[in-house]
């Protein structure tokens, strides 16, 4: 069973070595907080150092008027074999071995101020001693500072509530035993200690209560009705204590002496003899090292399984945040071209409708560019005065004969000169889909987050390559409505019946006949009495004549609507989506094998937060796994 609280003095001392001393990080649980410890509480001035000196029998603690106490002392007891010296070592000195115990007074002291400061204030990080011998028993206890009323001068007025709650944040904790010190010279229902233990423990199930100074009680009373439990009853027993007074202090009198003396007075006591046994600092030591072995023992599976999980959750952390990177050029480049092809991966996902966003980009064909295209103008374009006018000053001084073609070719032209606009914003609009898939990508990819600056680089240069695919599809879109404009499909003319005059109503308009010369009708073709010409010129001022022509260049803009409306799709998703999934980042590449060692370190540079989050994951899982080692090495206790 000894070897219980060796145990877990090991693991307390490797929680402080790597900063976990409870209660700090609220991220991952606390492994100190999972081990039973005793903390002993007191006010000033109750004789909490002699306690705990009488408990050693050694003289080392500081001593003063004030708050002497400022950080907590986790003091781990360690038995050694009889005949053997005793020594002291320090957490934060180990392998040096202290066999002047008044040099521990010292060191403890010095420690105290590197941490606070030469003032009175106070630290939560504690300072870790050890003492080996043969004269004590193995226990571990931590020492905190006394709880006082007032502020003395040196002190911040708050040094009241924040002892308190120093305090506090230990024994709140389930796994805490509390060892309450009071003086038995004074009330016990005004005990700092008491009243604090009953606070955070009011059932007294994991409170031991500790009277001291019954030899300074005055003459006819005694603490009978406290030590029985009858004036205050806890779950755990109470223990008297006679500690050394300030004339054997002042005389460095034995602490060997002392602890006789005590046996003796408790023997020898007409209040107190009856108790004897169950009285005095030897016994209150082997009492707490019995009740802290069974604790121990009880909670080392939850021990065990808080340490499992722990080490599970923050190895997935680690793995979050990403390993070390090393340091030679070859291993910077390949973690770069890594890190760029997770991003790729992610963002051709986002394309190829693994991750939502791509789906955007159809949105821009199957809606903006068909209601862009109903939007134009044409029903204005091609109105009978705007055909009116720009057939007639085609025709110039001369009338058209068959057809205005000059009139039609002018007003096509003018037409297809509006699906410019419609092919523009349909090539900027992926763009911009495309510029907002590489931000989301950058975002989504886990393993960059580290890495700021070579997010930027990599936005910059997906962002630089999406301009030259931008600017390659504005062309291509552009060339399309040229080829348009440059070459008319004369076919759909052809197709189209054409007006005649009516030879009994000259200038009105007649039925439609075809505009072909009937070659087998000579007759008609010599244009006799009662054939009517197959073409016959038609009043250029006629309404109705340029209402057909407006109709008929309306058709066949229609016509070529239709054809780029699925035209322009394909290529902007050649020039741009399909370059952007294949070729992204491809000139990255190649100026990124051209860079030196310095400045692929400098791509690597990481935030400075992410990389102190990852050391202290880092320093916490190596103490899980620390913890883990030690309590498998004491395979018996399952």
């Amino acid at each position: 069973m000894e070897s219980l609280i060796g145990l877990v003095n090991r693991i307390q001392r490797a929680c402080t070595a790597l900063g976990d001393y409870g209660g700090a990080d609220n991220a991952f649980s606390s492994l100190w907080d999972a081990l039973p410890s005793v903390a002993v509480v007191g006010g000033q001035s109750s004789g909490k150092s002699s306690v705990l000196e009488s408990i050693v029998g050694r003289d080392f603690l500081p001593r003063g008027s004030g708050i002497v106490t400022r950080r907590p002392l986790v003091l781990q007891l360690q038995q050694t074999d009889k005949g053997q010296q005793e020594y002291a070592e320090f957490g934060h000195l180990p392998g040096r071995k202290f066999k002047d115990f008044g040099m521990v007074r010292q060191e403890i002291q010095e420690e105290t101020d590197r941490i606070t400061g030469r003032t009175k204030m106070i630290s939560p990080v504690p300072i870790h001693l050890s003492i080996y011998s043969p004269n004590v028993v193995n226990l571990t206890l931590i020492d905190l500072p006394g709880l006082t009323k007032v502020a003395v001068e040196g002190q911040s007025e708050s040094i009241v509530e924040d002892i308190e709650n120093m305090v506090r944040s230990f024994v709140e904790k389930p796994n805490c035993i509390i060892l309450a010190i009071s003086p038995a010279n004074q009330d016990i229902a005004t005990s700092d200690a008491i009243k604090l233990a009953k606070e955070v423990d009011p059932a007294g199930e994991r409170t031991f209560g500790v009277l001291t100074k019954l030899d300074l009680m005055d003459k006819g009373t005694n603490a009978l009705d406290v030590l029985e439990g009858r004036a205050l009853r806890l779950q755990q027993p109470w223990v008297g204590i006679v500690n050394r007074s300030q004339a054997d202090i002042n005389k460095n009198t034995d602490m060997m002496s002392a602890r006789r003396r005590e046996r003796e007075y408790f023997a020898t006591s007409p209040d107190y003899g009856h108790l004897a046994s169950k009285m005095g600092s030897e016994y209150l030591a082997k009492l707490l090292s019995m009740h802290l072995e069974s604790v121990i023992k009880t909670r080392i599976p939850s021990i065990i399984s808080m340490i499992n999980k722990s080490i599970d959750e923050l190895e997935s952390e680690l793995d979050y945040l990403g390993r070390p990177i090393a340091l030679d050029a070859g291993a910077q480049l390949y973690t770069i071209l890594e890190l760029c092809r997770a991003f790729d991966k992610v963002f051709k996902e986002h394309l190829d409708g693994g991750r939502p966003g791509g789906d955007r980009i159809y949105g821009v064909f199957d809606n903006q560019l068909p209601a862009a295209l109903r939007k134009l103008p044409f029903d204005r374009h091609l109105s009978l005065q705007n055909v009116r006018k720009v057939v007639s000053e085609a025709d110039g001084y001369q009338p058209h004969l068959i057809a205005p073609e000059q009139g039609y070719r002018r007003l096509i032209e003018g037409s297809l000169n509006y699906f410019r606009g419609p092919a523009e914003a349909s090539v900027d609009a992926v763009h911009f889909v495309l510029k907002e898939l590489v931000r989301k990508s950058i975002g989504e990819t886990k393993e960059l987050k580290r890495f700021p600056s070579l997010q930027v680089a990599i936005a910059g240069a997906a962002g630089e390559a999406l301009e030259k695919f931008r600017e390659e599809s504005k062309k291509t879109v552009v060339r399309l409505v040229d080829m348009e404009s440059s070459y008319l499909t004369v076919d759909f003319f052809r197709k189209l019946p054409q007006e005649v005059v009516n030879p009994g109503n000259p200038g009105q308009s007649g039925t439609p006949v075809s505009t072909k010369m009937d070659r087998g009708n000579p007759a008609a073709s010599r244009g006799e009495r009662g054939v009517t010409p197959a073409a016959i010129n038609v009043d250029r001022y006629a309404e109705g004549h340029f209402r057909r022509i407006g109709s008929n260049v309306s058709s066949y803009i229609n016509m070529v609507s239709e054809t780029l409306r699925h035209t322009i799709p394909k290529a902007v998703v050649y020039c741009q989506v399909k370059e952007a999934k294949q070729c992204l980042l491809n000139y990255f590449y190649t100026q990124i094998g051209k860079k030196e060692g310095k400045q692929l370190a400098e791509l690597l540079d990481e935030d400075p937060a992410l990389m102190e989050k990852r050391l202290q994951c880092a320093k916490r899982l190596e103490l899980y796994k620390a913890a883990r080692d030690e309590i498998d090495a004491v395979a018996w206790i399952r």
